[in-house]
């Protein structure tokens, strides 16, 4: 059966996007790594070919009762075992980064807790950022965590999504790079990165309307020191050309550009039916 056909339990499937390389071949997951980004009420999910170095298939799902486990269980490769690689990256505002030199093992609670206090349900990871000197310490949901170390075992790895967003970026810039203010909008949620020779800004706010989107933007550039009639300002994430949010932006920043996907790997024509500025943390999963 070609792997663009949806098999009978997967077909009823709350899907929002789902795009397939017929050279995926779903029954050899060895060969291919996965990497999924889980937010509330939606997971996003792409599949990479480990030897050719290419995504083979990008997915997205409403997400009902019983989460990313229940869609799992329903879906056709999902529940698998015997991946390459499976990044799982998770989003939200829990999460603080830390430089590599101040950071020990055993101290994320302490380090969370400045920011987060960590619920009954959560656990606190941390993942480490070697190109930045960088630790990312943030919370997540103590059952997905679970369910990730019970399908999959060590190859699995959980992430928080900021950790993603930073790799693709710094993959994508060169080494001369200028300083630049980089936005991903997602749902309800808006990520700001500034990153010049070192990262100087990373953080995560809570949106639901364009002008909110803007207040932040304009508010972190005039804090840092940035220019809205000179600074190149790139965006990523989920909004179209026409949206009010990119409309808005254009309005108060002069150089506002939708970015690329990440490079330095291949993409399956497949891909091309969406903008390339979307997904681009999900993506960035490559490099993280």
């Amino acid at each position: 059966m070609p792997a663009t056909a949806p098999s009978a339990s997967s077909a009823a499937l709350p899907t929002l996007l789902r795009l397939r390389d017929e050279t995926f071949d779903p029954a050899n997951p060895g060969a291919y790594n996965l990497y999924l980004l889980a937010s509330p009420g939606r997971l996003c999910l792409a599949v990479a070919d480990v030897e050719r170095r290419k995504f083979v298939a990008l997915e997205e799902y409403q997400l009902t009762t019983g989460g990313v486990p229940a869609l799992a269980e329903q879906h056709d490769f999902l529940s698998l075992r015997g991946w390459n690689a499976v990044r799982l990256a998770v989003t939200g505002r829990a999460f603080t980064l830390l430089p590599s030199p101040l950071f020990r093992a055993g101290d994320e609670l302490a380090a969370l807790r400045l920011h987060h206090t960590p619920t009954p349900t959560e656990t606190v990871r941390h993942t480490t950022h070697p190109g930045l000197e960088l630790v990312n310490v943030f919370a997540a949901d103590a059952a997905l965590a679970d369910w990730l170390t019970a399908t999959y075992g060590a190859t699995g790895r959980m992430l928080h999504h900021t950790s993603a967003l930073l790799a693709g970026i710094v993959n994508q810039r060169g080494a001369a790079s200028p300083r630049r203010l980089y936005l991903n909008p997602g749902p309800q949620e808006l990520t700001l990165v500034v990153l010049g020779q070192h990262l100087e800004y990373c953080n995560v706010f809570a949106c639901t309307t364009a002008e909110d989107v803007v207040y932040y933007t304009i508010l972190v550039m005039q804090e840092l020191g940035l220019d809205p009639e000179q600074d190149e300002v790139t965006v990523w994430g989920e909004l179209m050309p026409d949206s009010a949010v990119f409309s808005l932006l254009r309005t108060y920043i002069r150089n506002v550009r939708f970015g690329f996907r990440p490079g330095n790997v291949q993409y399956s024509y497949r891909l091309n039916d969406v903008f390339e500025y979307r997904y681009f943390d999900l993506l960035s999963l490559h490099f993280a």
